[in-house]
């Protein structure tokens, strides 16, 4: 049994990892604190990145019409169906979600964090987007509730990079990667398979490059091709090849073997809403390409980390 795993999970799951530091269901409220990214509004470019949806991938968030501490309610209630005596962090996933003046963050933060059993805070957000007063306050959150910053990557390949219109470079995302870590504030990374053109080599080396950094969790999502984004126009003009089913679990599984046994695993897979998705079609049936790459691990008889080498 892979030694972060009581079930047959060979890799470090985050449901794990929270029954095991808060000894209770822990389970993520999605917020839309109303913010914009940099690349949106023209300080570093316009149009987002190529894949984002109109609700800056927040799909499942809460309505950004209702103030956030409303937000949150709604959607614990219907949390709480499922998980009763579960416990909760506020996840600001809308955007680039410390791109404000501290006084707003605050504004959005702190009243989640007065909330009965709120456990924490995971802020989704840019390598750009924080600034040094901003890093500030993120320091004096971390020493009062559990917080995690979430820095979307999605690779590490240049060419890519700007291929999708991230708007910043490696040395930004590192720089801050450290600038975090030196204040003792965990970080997760996000990262995309299947972005245009992208090799399977590509992936891997995205994934062992993370290995390497002082990162504490991952999400590893699969490109979604959504109804009116740049990505979709791309996609009918160029008709870039899309990621098979198969080459996806294989890819992850893959990116597994080189990842640092002890980064968890946030997500493994995307999850967009069907009436969104062009194309793959295989990203609706997201519980059983999960089962299919505990089948594939096992078939291996791999683990997480199994080929990490410092």
């Amino acid at each position: 049994m892979f030694k972060y795993s009581d079930s047959n999970k060979r890799y470090y799951t985050l449901d794990y990892f929270y029954k095991h530091k808060f000894n209770s269901k822990v389970f993520k409220v999605s917020l839309d604190g109303g913010f914009t990214c940099p690349n949106k509004d023209g300080t570093k470019g316009i149009g987002g990145c190529i894949y984002c949806s109109k609700s800056g991938s927040a799909e499942y968030a809460g309505d950004k019409k209702d103030d956030i501490v409303t937000q949150f309610n709604k959607i614990k209630e219907m949390m709480l169906r499922k998980w009763p005596n579960a416990k909760y962090i506020g996840y600001f996933q809308a955007n680039s979600n410390t791109y404000a003046s501290v006084s707003k963050l605050k504004e959005l933060y702190e009243p989640i964090l007065l909330q009965d059993n709120v456990v924490g805070l995971s802020i989704a957000t840019r390598a750009d987007a924080i600034s040094e007063e901003c890093l500030d306050y993120l320091s004096d959150l971390n020493t009062r509730t559990y917080l995690t910053i979430e820095l979307g990557l999605q690779t590490i390949h240049e060419s890519t990079s700007k291929l999708i219109n991230r708007c910043h470079t490696l040395d930004e995302f590192e720089s801050m990667v450290l600038k975090l870590r030196e204040k003792g504030i965990n970080v997760v990374v996000h990262i995309i398979n299947g972005l245009p053109y992208e090799t399977h080599d590509m992936m891997i080396d995205t994934v062992k490059y993370l290995s390497d950094l002082d990162i504490q969790g991952i999400k590893i999502h699969a490109l979604s091709i959504l109804k009116d984004t740049t990505l979709e126009k791309m996609f009918n003009e160029t008709h870039f090849k899309v990621m098979t089913r198969e080459e996806y679990i294989q890819t992850v599984c893959d990116q597994l073997e080189y990842l640092r046994e002890n980064i968890v695993v946030h997500r493994i897979t995307g999850d967009p809403k069907i009436d969104d998705l062009i194309k793959p079609n295989w990203l609706i049936k997201k519980v059983t390409i999960i089962n299919d790459i505990d089948k594939e691990m096992k078939k291996r008889n791999s683990y997480q980390g199994i080929k990490y080498k410092k």
